[in-house]
Formats: C-alpha cells, sequence, structure tokens
C-alpha cells in the first residue's frame, strides 16, 4: 500500500528543511576547507582517483566550478594532480595523506556534532532514520538518469535503459 497524498507533501515539506541539517554540518568545516572541498575529498576517498571530468559529473557541476574546488584542496597539499597515463593531457585526482587526515578530521566532527545534537535520541531512533535514509537514497538511484516528461509540471520520468 502506498502512502497518501499529503504524507507525500509532508515529507517534501520536511526534506526543503534539510537545509538547516545541512548548514550546521558546513558550521563545523575548518574555515580553510567550505563544503565544496569537503566534497571532492569525500568522493575521492569513496571512489578511488580520478579524472576531474568525472568528478565534475559526480558533484553535478560544470567543469569551471570543479576546477576551482580542485585547485584549492591541491593548493593545500589534501590532492594530488597526476599524469594520466592513458591520455597526457589529462590528470588524474588522488587522496594526499593529508588529504585522508583531513578527512579523519572531519568525520571525527560530524559524529561529535550529530552526538551533541541526536543526545536525546535512541540508538534504534538513530538506526530507523539511517535506514530509512538509505532506503530514500536508494529509491531514487542516480537521478542523472531522470528526464522530464513537460517542463511545465517537471513531471520526473526515468530513462529507459
Amino acid at each position: 500500500m502506498s502512502a497518501s497524498q499529503s504524507q507525500y507533501a509532508e515529507l517534501s515539506r520536511q526534506l526543503s528543511a534539510v537545509g538547516a541539517v545541512k548548514r550546521g554540518l558546513s558550521r563545523i568545516l575548518p574555515a580553510d576547507c567550505p563544503g565544496g572541498s569537503a566534497a571532492v575529498l569525500t568522493l575521492l576517498e569513496r571512489h578511488g582517483e580520478m579524472r576531474m571530468s568525472r568528478l565534475a559529473e559526480l558533484l553535478s557541476v560544470d567543469m569551471s566550478v570543479t576546477s576551482r574546488h580542485v585547485a584549492h584542496t591541491a593548493e593545500r597539499g589534501w590532492i594530488e594532480r597526476m599524469p594520466d597515463p592513458a591520455d597526457k593531457r589529462s590528470r588524474i585526482l588522488r587522496l594526499t595523506p593529508a588529504g585522508r587526515e583531513l578527512l579523519d578530521e572531519l568525520a571525527r566532527r560530524t559524529t561529535d556534532m550529530f552526538a551533541r545534537t541526536l543526545d536525546d535520541w535512541t540508538d534504534d531512533e538513530v538506526g530507523q532514520l539511517n535506514t530509512l535514509l538509505a532506503r530514500l537514497r536508494s529509491s531514487f538511484g542516480d537521478c542523472r538518469d531522470w528526464h522530464y516528461q513537460d517542463a511545465h509540471t517537471r513531471a520526473p520520468m526515468r530513462q529507459e535503459t
């Protein structure tokens, strides 16, 4: 049985308010590590070394924005840009030990922030939230595969594969 329209409307309102959580997370970042830089490091950790074009795709931003984030992280020694053996014109981006250290610090800060903020939640409640958020992400899949049927309603339709 599917949820009611009013439940979907409430879900939409709740997800719109997630911006407050994201702002809280951004406040724990070190001054020299804005959100875009943290995203670059996180994606390199999760997916391994990659070309800048792949990173731009994963970030869902254009190459100029990706270039700025990459330059910022490289200047601080958190990533390195190595020649791509398959194409000398391209660079492969790779985390450095300093980048891994920063990610460890960010993970500690994030965990501490959630522990403080959700200290009145039970382990079961946090587990339920984790399970439901993972399920929500899985239901959406790769949003880049979505196309819009109608520009006015912006009703999504999955791309046929």
